[in-house]
């Protein structure tokens, strides 16, 4: 966090909420290692515009507006950490890189400030009456989503009678409906230690591989294979750590595999973890003892999620934002409230454009104007959702 950071009331002290001018000042408040500081200045800012909002045991920042017996209810989400290492707050108008438009750039300008901007934004200018809406920012979405997981494991649950979620994440102002859920875990076989020389007298669980590294070649050839998905394509399954062997001269009893699993509907961890087993099991001699383990982490992997196409949320955000429907390349926290509510993935800002990486890059930046028409097409989709 700079030292030289405005508080919310200088910034705005006509309470009229520009969203640039809170990116500007959310961008040079560093939330990559700490997020208190973030997460002082988005209170702050709720605060100044009359709305008193509270955190949770989890972290996350929540405000609501509207009756709390209202029949009607959206929430917005997003969150306020980001990935290290932080880079600094730039303003750039001629914006070179991003075909001559006014940017920001610095860490967290897209993933996820700008978005929050944007959300910030709509939840300000609407008014609901007979309705609510409630945001709910989360701290760690980049790490392990224990704020994610708080907010629907709780007894005061906002996604639990929602009528449609909005997570914002810089999707180009397209509207996402479905993303590919991650697992992470390691395969593990054992067999027995020999001497080099004469390898016949012990179990090589190095040698084992082979029949692995098959058996995932094929993993998505077996007939309870989940299809390809229409919009998700189809799932993948790639090995990426392989460990084993502890002397160059004997014959090695231990040897690990990490794989990556990209996920699509209807599959679930629990179904993975079975199918990986019954497929490794088949593929290694008997003599070799094999185990796959999820990656110990306290809370669930982000699994698949979709929400219909046609879900009026879905139709209303596209109408106002100009942009395209289609699924979200990134794994989110929208995982989490699929299954509660319709659910969508919008905001400025690109994950990558014609030069490389952008999210989670050095050269990470939002047009400005980008934000403003992401702010502008939330209220609009907000006011219709309420009225």
């Amino acid at each position: 966090m700079t030292g030289d950071r405005p508080d919310a009331a200088a910034t705005d002290s006509s309470h009229q909420f520009d969203p640039v001018d809170f990116l500007e000042t959310a961008v040079q408040t560093a939330s990559h290692e700490d997020v208190s500081p973030m997460r002082e200045y988005l209170c702050e800012t709720l605060e100044v515009h009359g709305i008193d909002p509270r955190v949770d045991d989890g972290g996350n920042v929540l405000a609501t507006r509207g009756p709390a017996d209202a029949d009607t209810h959206v929430v917005l989400n997003t969150h306020i950490d980001t990935v290290s290492p932080h880079v600094p707050f730039e303003r750039d108008r001629a914006g070179t890189e991003a075909g001559g438009n006014d940017v920001i750039r610095g860490r967290g300008s897209c993933d996820a400030k700008g978005p929050l901007a944007a959300l910030l934004a709509a939840f300000f200018a609407v008014e609901p009456a007979d309705s609510r809406v409630t945001l709910a920012i989360t701290p760690d979405e980049e790490v392990l989503s224990t704020g994610a997981y708080e907010l629907v494991t709780g007894d005061d649950c906002p996604t639990r009678d929602a009528d449609a979620v909005i997570v914002g994440e810089p999707t180009n102002l397209d509207v996402c409906t479905a993303a590919k859920g991650r697992f992470q875990g390691t395969i593990h076989l054992t067999g027995a230690n020999a001497h080099a020389a004469e390898p016949e007298t012990g179990i090589n669980a190095v040698a084992a591989l082979e029949g692995v590294l098959e058996a995932i070649r094929t993993f998505g050839e077996r007939e309870d294979a989940p299809p390809t998905h229409p919009q998700l394509g189809a799932a993948t399954l790639t090995p990426t750590v392989v460990t084993g062997g502890e002397a160059t001269n004997q014959v090695p009893a231990d040897c690990a595999l990490t794989v990556d699993r990209r996920s699509v509907p209807p599959e679930t961890a629990a179904g993975f973890h079975e199918a990986l087993t019954d497929q490794l099991q088949a593929a290694v001699p008997d003599d070799i003892g094999v185990e796959f383990r999820f990656t110990d982490r306290p809370t669930p992997f982000l699994e698949a999620w979709e929400t219909d196409p046609d879900a009026r949320v879905v139709d209303l955000l596209a109408d106002a934002a100009g942009g395209d429907v289609r699924p979200f390349t990134a794994a989110t926290e929208a995982s989490y409230f699929a299954a509660d509510a319709p659910t969508v993935v919008f905001g400025p800002g690109v994950l990558a454009d014609d030069n490389g990486a952008v999210a989670h890059a050095p050269r990470e930046y939002v047009r400005v104007e980008a934000v403003r028409a992401a702010a502008a097409a939330l209220e609009t989709t907000l006011a219709a959702l309420l009225e």
